[in-house]
């Protein structure tokens, strides 16, 4: 069966298009994933939003002076639609030769556009170079696995056996590591990124979930998806009190993403990393 993302411009030639054309935007329907991994769309067992952060994004004034900024886009986790990638690369680099009266103009097209094709009502924030270069680079919270060691050979698939807890009594911990890799589904491309783990329940041997982290090297899925394997996963493992599962993918083309999933509503730290 072929991949939706098939009809899209993604592994393809494009030609790029230098003004505004959202017919450009192409959306993928979250529904196929929900189902293989076995969730009502109507009824999630997560709360999130994917953060979309833009570092290719320019504009004309009306005097035709260009313009540069970074943009942040924060699309619902539960949008009907998630937005093809190089489709939203597409489309951002046709506002290159458009003028617009100035950042905050710019601001409502993306959210319109935007929000029409993922289904549901996208955040947009237009944000000057200094803003973000005053925020710096951070660091990811509590302890870090990747030193811990494991045995692995298989890295085809994700293998949610090889999670286990180490013990019953309730801890409250965040763990990270910064060894996510996974595959473009259509591409074959390489994805990259650091994975955060904080919950209060039964507790998580660590080396096990590194391990299974690794396991995710040469699986074939988008980013959104991986993170919702992983937080169901320990969701099934832990019954956890709480549970927030996020992931910081460095970027491509332009754009990086970054799905948080959690249990309950949380305050979202969408600044950058080192490798971001």
């Amino acid at each position: 069966m072929s991949h939706p993302a098939e009809a899209s411009p993604l592994g393809k030639a494009s030609e790029y298009v230098a003004h505004y054309s959202p017919s450009l935007l192409f959306p993928i329907s979250r529904a196929p994933k929900w189902a293989e991994l076995g969730v009502d769309g109507e009824q999630l067992p997560y709360r999130g939003v994917d953060y979309w952060n833009c570092y290719e994004l320019s504009w004309l004034t009306p005097s035709g002076k260009p313009a540069v900024a970074i943009g942040e886009f924060a699309i619902p986790a539960d949008s009907p639609n998630i937005i093809e990638s190089k489709s939203f690369k597409l489309y951002l680099n046709s506002l290159n030769q458009t003028p617009f009266a100035g950042p905050e103009e710019l601001a409502s097209v993306l959210a319109r556009d935007l929000s029409a094709v993922a289904g549901a009502a996208v955040r947009v924030r237009v944000r000057g170079l200094g803003e973000v270069a005053a925020e710096g680079v951070v660091l990811l919270p509590g302890r870090c696995i990747d030193e811990l060691e494991i045995d692995i050979a298989e890295y085809e698939r994700p293998r949610a056996e090889l999670l286990r807890r180490r013990g019953e009594e309730p801890v409250e911990e965040v763990l990270h590591s910064h060894l996510l890799k996974s595959n473009c589904p259509v591409t074959g491309q390489p994805d990259w990124g650091s994975l955060v783990v904080d919950y209060r329940g039964a507790a998580l041997d660590p080396a096990s979930l590194l391990a299974y982290l690794v396991s995710f090297r040469q699986h074939a899925d988008f980013h959104e998806q991986c993170v919702e394997r992983i937080f169901l996963d320990l969701q099934r493992l832990l019954a956890p009190e709480r549970l927030t599962v996020y992931a910081r993918y460095v970027r491509r083309g332009g754009l990086d993403i970054n799905p948080y999933r959690s249990t309950q509503d949380v305050v979202t730290d969408n600044r950058r990393l080192a490798r971001q």
